[in-house]
């Protein structure tokens, strides 16, 4: 039977191989007249990996420990999410629904209207650039990362999924960020495809759409992973710069820069050569993130291991760079408008994009400096948490205080209301003065803090003085979300710098004091169910003589693994969250209780919800109009 499946997904690479062929032919002859074969061709192959695809999930939830995949990912004891979740949860079946995604994703792109307007000539190209990574794919899937290899002697049981997979961020966090990693194809086809054909319309339109979801999934994704980490983890934190980490976030930083620059040419026609480049790098990114999880080449938890697919993901991505590069090169300057003015909220917007290449580019080097440095060094180190924060978070900062600003910029020149921009600035020097007049250290904390309350009252001020935006859909997509980002910026300014920890081995009736916190260790409550054996510390928590609530950390051994993992409690608060974990536990001694005291960091997790939800409201019709509200 899955031998059928793994055929399936041999013969819809020949078609996509052989459907790319014809495109190049048609396109270098100079003809367009085989893009409705080309679309069919396509739809057989997403049949043929929905085939697949549903033979792989049929697998996992019958538990048919024939094939190597089942039998390394699943148990008979594990619950029916997690069963399904398995489906991403290694190389194999991440890289088979990252295809499908992607297929679908161009599926409803085929029969969009924006789809149905493009020139036959756009059209062939489009699939020119498109079907040749959906050959690689299949390359992949077909041969090293096979995910319907079968075992000559079936287990009578799996080895069960990881425990620290097991949390409904694992059900949510690799599809969101697949569905944002696939999606990024249509607007790099599309800007390659409008580059090529010469069509008049701009192809930033076409993709605005597709852009934004992408973008939204990806941000989604990557903040719903920092919840998983700090949820599941047990370390109190919820981004360590990890290599893997911040594999998602690099694609992040060019799409972002994307979104800014895309604007700038719908609205004024500027950096036309700049958002090709952008749509093609963010989808290479895309690729490189997958080369960091999947080759082995940098060291991290999260990590598959070293593999196959790693020497023809970068052999990919260089190619698509090279591509890439020469046709931004070969596109006509045209008369394109020079670039903005410094003192004008486009020039401003365009130091904003700057920041948000800067800061990618400072994660890519960290991330790959162990791989650089191995050159001259026997034993290279990773850069640590200090080298980004140094960093990274005065940019941060920076990108804050000009989303405060900005706003108060003519598109084309001048500050439009001085006293009103001044106001945001002023609340920056306050809390920054009143920082440091009372030694809050570190003061960068201090400063973070003060740029997210100057985009809040920046925003506010802009509801009041300009009463018509409020009723525009576009001031809410971009305010909003910035209110967001302002909530983002809060939360980590305060809850890393200003946590507080403790922990001690402690038998029932022992406490430690924290914080003005004094947490009682009361007993020890022991179960089993079919999937593990639980043992979870029942914790009082008072401050000022008054309960506050109770924390039940836990130690769980999973069948099939060793070591016990520490399942996190917390007590909700949108100032002090209360935060606990166990680990070792002998008798009713725990050791050690670990208690943590994370002031306004579901502020973070607040704003992820704004920035992720806000910017949908941008989402246009074909016949989009300019929102005049926020133009003079």
């Amino acid at each position: 039977m899955y031998f059928a499946a793994h055929w399936a997904m041999l013969l819809a690479l020949l078609i996509s191989i052989a459907a790319a062929g014809f495109a190049c032919i048609e396109a270098w002859s100079g003809q367009d007249k085989t893009a409705s074969w080309l679309e069919r061709a396509h739809l057989i192959t997403v049949l043929l990996l929905i085939l697949a695809s549903t033979m792989l999930l049929r697998a996992l939830i019958w538990h048919d420990f024939s094939l190597a995949y089942v039998a390394k990912f699943t148990d008979t004891s594990l619950p029916l999410l997690y069963t399904i979740a398995a489906f991403w949860a290694g190389q194999e079946g991440s890289l088979l629904f990252w295809a499908l995604t992607m297929g679908l994703a161009v599926v409803a792109f085929l029969y969009s209207k924006s789809y149905k307007e493009l020139s036959p000539r756009t059209r062939l190209y489009f699939w020119m650039f498109y079907l040749p990574i959906q050959a690689f794919f299949l390359l992949l899937l077909t041969g090293m990362s096979n995910p319907f290899v079968a075992l000559a002697t079936p287990p009578a049981d799996g080895q069960g999924l990881n425990p620290l997979l097991r949390n409904i961020g694992m059900a949510l966090h690799p599809p969101l960020l697949f569905f944002g990693y696939a999606g990024f194809t249509i607007p790099a086809c599309l800007a390659l495809a409008f580059s090529l054909s010469g069509e008049r319309k701009s192809w930033v339109n076409t993709a605005h759409n597709w852009t934004l979801f992408s973008w939204a999934f990806l941000t989604s994704g990557i903040l719903l992973g920092g919840w998983w980490a700090y949820m599941e983890l047990g370390w109190g934190g919820y981004w360590a710069w990890d290599p893997v980490e911040n594999a998602s976030l690099i694609p992040w930083f060019s799409a972002t820069a994307l979104l800014h620059t895309a604007l700038l040419e719908r609205r004024f026609g500027t950096l036309p050569r700049t958002n090709v480049f952008l749509a093609c790098l963010t989808l290479l990114l895309c690729l490189f993130a997958t080369y960091l999880v999947r080759s082995g080449v940098v060291e991290s938890l999260h990590a598959f291991g070293a593999g196959s697919v790693g020497r023809p993901l970068i052999l990919a991505i260089a190619f698509g760079m090279a591509l890439s590069l020469v046709v931004v090169a070969a596109m006509p300057r045209g008369n394109a408008p020079a670039l903005p003015q410094m003192g004008s909220r486009q020039g401003l917007m365009t130091v904003s994009v700057w920041l948000f290449i800067a800061l990618g580019g400072i994660v890519l080097l960290g991330t790959i400096w162990p791989v650089i440095s191995q050159l001259w060094e026997p034993k290279p180190m990773g850069m640590t948490k200090g080298f980004y924060n140094t960093i990274c978070l005065p940019l941060f900062t920076g990108l804050a205080m000009l989303l405060a600003v900005a706003p108060w910029f003519g598109w084309r020149g001048s500050l439009e209301k001085p006293k009103m921009a001044a106001i945001p600035v002023a609340v920056w020097i306050g809390v920054l003065g009143v920082g440091l007049w009372l030694g809050i250290k570190p003061v960068l904390a201090v400063a973070g803090v003060g740029a997210a309350a100057a985009v809040a009252v920046s925003s506010v001020l802009l509801a009041f003085s300009i009463p018509k935006a409020v009723r525009s859909r576009s001031f809410w997509s971009s305010h909003g979300s910035h209110l967001g980002f302002a909530c983002i910026v809060l939360g980590v300014a305060v809850s890393g710098p200003f946590q507080k920890s403790a922990e001690a081995p402690l038998s029932p009736g022992q406490s430690i004091s924290l914080g003005g916190y004094e947490f009682t260790y009361t007993r020890m409550r022991q179960f089993k169910t079919s999937e593990m054996s639980v043992d979870e510390a029942i914790v009082q928590v008072v401050k000022d003589g008054k309960v506050v609530g109770e924390l039940t950390p836990q130690s769980r051994s999973y069948r099939n693994f060793d070591h016990p993992n520490s399942e996190v409690s917390v007590i909700f608060s949108l100032g002090d969250e209360l935060y606990a974990t166990i680990h070792d536990v002998k008798g009713e001694l725990v050791s050690p209780l670990k208690v943590t005291i994370n002031p306004m960091v579901n502020w973070v997790w607040i704003g992820s919800v704004i920035i992720c939800l806000f910017p949908l409201l941008a989402l246009r019709s074909r016949r989009e109009k300019t929102a005049k509200a926020l133009e003079k």
